[in-house]
């Protein structure tokens, strides 16, 4: 039975991962801040589908959170077999509107803990010949938006830079844009979403499926879902002024209230 790590899982997508990992019968470490909704989560899934559910409290914008992390993924003695970098937030407000520290610390989560995670999980998993890594980025990645679009832009050149550079060695690396997703994620940045068209809403487990799909199809990219893979496909072809005006009036219509 193969081990997955997942951080940011007691919510949203991470806990979708959750799910469907805890489903297909893979052990689980389970890593987010909040102890009481780890165990909560953790006794859930192992009374559900009978698998070990390991908790892990961290705040990945500490030092000592991502260390802790670090720790438990170059743990040789109890393989991690897929990571799912997942924690992330956003923050409310335009550029110079936000307090330089919360820049920092979304950067800290967003960048650095993916980082050092990913080559804490990739190191024992070349010398294994084997293991995944799945960064969850976003479709704000391809449009200019601010730090948290320019956060997950790194995301995804990361991955697929460290996707080639693994190639071959067994280990699979992909980065994951979903759209908006029905999470708690607006509502904790205190993001109103209430003019946002029903279409453009993704289901979270479904997000999943598609997106384990792709890693096992050797993907390094994976937007999950025809509706965003038709948007992105337009983008591409925008010009990138343009697209700086249309994201600006989108982030603020669809943005914080």
């Amino acid at each position: 039975m193969t081990t997955a790590l997942i951080t940011g899982s007691t919510a949203g997508i991470g806990a979708a991962f959750a799910r469907r990992l805890a489903a297909d019968g893979h052990d689980l470490v389970l890593v987010a801040r909040d102890t009481g909704r780890l165990q909560e989560q953790a006794t859930e899934l192992h009374d559900r589908h009978g698998i070990e559910a390991e908790v892990l409290t961290a705040d990945l914008a500490e030092d000592d959170g991502i260390s802790s992390v670090e720790k438990r993924l170059d743990d040789r003695r109890r393989p991690v077999d897929l990571l799912v970098n997942n924690a992330g937030f956003g923050n409310k407000g335009r550029f110079l509107e936000v307090p330089m520290s919360d820049e920092l610390r979304m950067l800290k989560v967003h960048c650095e803990a993916v980082l050092r995670l990913t080559a804490a999980a990739t190191t024992p998993m070349r010398d294994r010949g084997r293991g995944g890594v799945v960064n969850v980025a976003s479709v704000a990645a391809f449009v200019p938006r601010g730090t948290y679009g320019a956060s997950k832009a790194w995301v995804v050149q990361f991955t697929q830079g460290a996707a080639r550079d693994l190639a071959g060695t067994g280990v699979r690396l992909m980065a994951l844009c979903p759209g908006f997703v029905r999470t708690e994620f607006h509502q904790r940045a205190g993001m109103g979403t209430e003019n946002i068209p029903g279409w453009m809403w993704l289901d979270a487990d479904k997000l999943v499926s598609s997106a384990l799909a792709d890693l096992a199809r050797g993907r390094t990219l994976s937007v999950p879902d025809p509706r965003y893979k038709a948007l992105m496909g337009a983008v591409k072809l925008a010009p990138r002024g343009l697209l700086g005006g249309i994201s600006s009036r989108a982030g603020r219509k669809f943005g914080p209230k």
